[in-house]
């Protein structure tokens, strides 16, 4: 069975907290032999790093979601970014923009962003970049911070074919995930079919975002074959030669071990 990496999964979600194990279980049945966990907020740090102690094959992202920016004391930021830096995720994320909630100031959400690119690039780190109804502000952003590029990844890529190009063109990689399953997301097929395949990932984003042919039900990490195997039939392209594609540049990106 060809390997996949799930590149962006909440496993710290309390939708998992009665079956992880199992869920697990799925994804390795199912060919997905490692994982990237993200910990949006302080409070799904310390879980998101125990677990990524735990099994190897699960590797830790960290960072402040723009959703969650409003839980921060300004004055909090120098100890958080300290204890960022000591653990040493593989990726600072996911960072970015939200103007679809509008919930937190986007002066703020932007202050932010900034702050943590800066973050990474200082510990030589990955971005994972969330952006919803934001990218002319965000790519602007990550234009002014990283002039000569910067290496990271756009999240569950919703955007159209000029959006892929212009974030390929930072050095951003870009991850598909339920969304391109979707009956509706004819311009983010179009956009993974003109992108080249060495800058793609997929991803599942569980619990959320369940791919077409499992809506309706909780998504985990077993269900990015779905993702996978649309991504293949949108290049024309053999599966294995797309799960193989995917799973390099994850390792790639994200610096992981073959054995990881």
């Amino acid at each position: 069975m060809s390997s996949l990496i799930d590149t962006h999964t909440h496993l710290d979600d309390p939708q998992f907290a009665m079956d992880l194990p199992q869920v697990l279980a799925r994804a390795s049945d199912n060919g997905v032999d490692a994982l990237v966990s993200v910990g949006i907020r302080p409070e799904s740090w310390k879980a998101t790093w125990q677990l990524c102690q735990e099994q190897k094959h699960i590797h830790p992202v960290l960072g402040f979601h723009p959703n969650h920016l409003l839980e921060l004391e300004d004055d909090c930021w120098p100890a958080l970014s300290e204890w960022l830096g000591a653990h040493r995720p593989v990726a600072i994320g996911e960072i970015g923009l939200d103007y679809h909630w509008d919930t937190v100031p986007r002066e703020r959400q932007q202050h932010y962003l900034r702050l943590q690119v800066r973050l990474a690039g200082g510990l030589g780190l990955p971005v994972v970049i969330h952006c919803r109804e934001a990218y002319p502000d965000c790519l602007r952003i990550l234009r002014e911070e990283c002039p000569s590029g910067l290496r990271g990844v756009l999240h569950c890529f919703s955007g159209d074919a000029s959006v892929a190009f212009q974030a390929l063109e930072l050095g951003l990689h870009l991850s598909f995930g339920g969304p391109l399953t979707y009956p509706k997301s004819d311009a983010v097929r179009e956009a993974a079919r003109q992108s080249p395949l060495d800058r793609l990932l997929v991803e599942t984003d569980c619990p959320y975002l369940t791919p077409q042919a499992r809506r309706g039900k909780r998504n985990e990490p077993a269900f990015v074959r779905f993702t996978a195997e649309k991504l293949a039939e949108v290049r024309g392209m053999a599966f294995e030669e797309v799960a193989a594609a995917t799973t390099a540049n994850a390792r790639q990106l994200f610096e992981l071990r073959k054995d990881s």
